[in-house]
């Protein structure tokens, strides 16, 4: 049994949260969110209040309705705080540059990368080797982040490339006679 189903979200007084069937929409702060969640997890709202039971009471539908509990909180997180990713960019002649919602990266290629960043990403370069990505949606600022760092991720030999923030790389020794 998730022991994460069986808390309940409190939702805080600025934010709406509307149920039908397996669609929840959540709006606040002139956002919305809406996402459509398995068929095996009963969502019930009661006074201000969510709370997530299996069909199903088995191993699996807890665990279904656990990871509903948890993409629901995130939701209203994002609705109320927002999320961001920091990406650093490190190596000697690289750096990012943001104009008209499409990141260019100069990473070491003959070409300069160009990617479009999606609706609801906002993107703010620091300097031209650190960019802040915010978001309300959780999911697609870490796909983003993803697909950003996946052009160059960080070499363990001298550590250059796109890490995020809080990533620690483990250097290794270069091989000696």
């Amino acid at each position: 049994m998730s022991r994460i189903a069986k808390k309940l979200i409190i939702i805080p007084d600025n934010i709406k949260v509307f149920i039908k069937k397996q669609t929840i929409s959540i709006m606040g702060n002139n956002k919305i969110l809406k996402n459509i969640f398995n068929k095996n997890v009963k969502i019930i709202l009661n006074n201000n209040k969510i709370s997530f039971i299996p069909k199903i009471k088995c191993k699996n539908g807890w665990a279904q309705a656990g990871t509903v509990r948890s993409l629901v909180n995130s939701m209203i997180i994002g609705i109320t705080k927002g999320f961001k990713k920091k990406l650093i960019l490190s190596g000697v002649g690289y750096k990012f540059s943001i104009k008209n919602n499409i990141l260019y990266l100069m990473i070491g290629f003959s070409h300069t990368i160009s990617y479009t960043i999606p609706d609801g990403i906002f993107g703010k370069c620091l300097n031209s080797n650190e960019i802040i990505l915010k978001g309300i949606n959780k999911q697609l600022l870490g796909q983003v982040a993803a697909n950003i760092r996946s052009y160059r991720p960080p070499e363990p030999y001298k550590g250059k490339g796109i890490r995020y923030d809080n990533e620690i790389i483990k250097i290794k020794e270069t091989k000696k006679k």
